[in-house]
């Protein structure tokens, strides 16, 4: 029987994957979310009762905390995804990207170390990273396992040193670990300061599609529940100290994906062709904005047998349907600080 600690786990990934291990295995899952704005506990409300999942409120930076959660449920194996994610964000704010990211990691591994070390065998700590840490693909080619570190972000550079935090403490002190790089993911549940369900509500609400600079910028999408699936493949099956890129094989230029998030809204919402389009409002760039993010997963396809369930049209028609469905969920987390947040980032560019 394991007890997995996963952090953030009531956020958009974190939270798909909560769902998926207590379905898929006879795991005890304990959740430690200090729910911040993109935390949710009503994104759990279907596993809230499950006799194998406890809730704990709580930062990642608490240590006394931390230990307390590890001795009370004598804590197994950690898959760790609390972070702070938003780009936009870590250009305002800096410095709670490295206290979150960087401090944070460092704190769940002490206590991991503490509490494994008479038998790291038996234990794993799994780091759920971005392919942000790379940087950006201005000329081509993929980012694969191998490419060089190269943020541009504070956010990219807090999750590098995050990353670089988890390997050396595998060096240094035998703590097992794993590490995967993910694209963009999309799916439901997810806090609309992202493009896609950020899009999905302007459109319906017939507000304005605020598009960075030109719309050039390229990214690989990923379906939250096929990252989640190739989370439990590398988890199980792949081999300590090892990293992988999971990518969804779908490039798209934000531009062209705003155009397509109309035209599949249009259809919904039994609106004229081309009339969500005329929306679309191009702001100021954001600062160092990467070109282009581009996963080669072949080494997770070749090596752990995974590949992505669905197409990105089949996804993004599952997401736009469920955010269509859910208006009570949207119109919460809309509300309040986030209609702050969006007026600062948006209306006055």
């Amino acid at each position: 029987m394991k007890n997995i600690l996963i952090t953030g786990g009531a956020g958009f990934i974190g939270s798909h994957l909560v769902k998926w291990m207590l379905k898929k295995h006879d795991y005890k899952i304990v959740n430690l979310d200090s729910l911040t704005y993109a935390g949710n506990l009503q994104n759990l409300t279907e596993i809230e009762n499950h006799p194998n999942y406890h809730f704990v409120k709580g930062d990642i930076r608490d240590e006394a905390l931390l230990n307390e959660v590890f001795k009370a449920h004598d804590i197994t194996d950690v898959i760790h995804l609390a972070a702070e994610s938003h780009v936009d964000r870590s250009i305002e704010n800096p410095l709670e990207f490295i206290n979150t990211n960087v401090l944070g990691t460092v704190s769940l591994l002490n206590v991991c170390r503490k509490f494994w070390s008479e038998n790291y065998a038996d234990h794993l700590f799994y780091h759920v990273s971005t392919d942000e840490v790379y940087g950006s693909l201005d000329d081509g080619g993929f980012f694969k396992e191998s490419t060089a570190y190269d943020p541009r972000s504070p956010y990219s550079a807090s999750k590098a040193s995050s990353d670089h935090f988890v390997r050396a403490y595998h060096h240094t002190y035998g703590i097992p670990i794993k590490i995967s790089n993910c694209s963009n993911n999309y799916g439901s549940f997810q806090f609309p300061e992202k493009l896609i369900p950020l899009m999905i509500n302007n459109i319906k609400h017939k507000k304005p599609l605020p598009v960075y600079g030109k719309g050039e910028n390229i990214r690989d999408w990923l379906w939250v529940v096929d990252h989640c699936s190739a989370i439990d493949v590398i988890f199980h099956e792949a081999a300590v100290g090892e990293t992988y890129n999971i990518g969804g094989i779908n490039e798209w230029k934000n531009i062209d994906l705003v155009h397509k998030l109309c035209e599949i809204m249009d259809e919904k919402l039994g609106r004229e062709k081309g009339e969500s389009a005329k929306l679309i409002t191009y702001v100021t760039d954001r600062a160092g904005h990467d070109l282009r993010y581009a996963i080669d997963p072949t080494k997770v396809e070749t090596e752990l047998n995974w590949k992505p369930s669905i197409t990105f049209e089949e996804g993004l028609e599952k997401t736009v349907e469920w955010y269509l469905e859910n208006e009570e969920w949207m119109r919460n987390v809309t509300s309040g600080n986030y209609m702050a947040y969006y007026d600062k980032m948006y209306k006055d560019r």
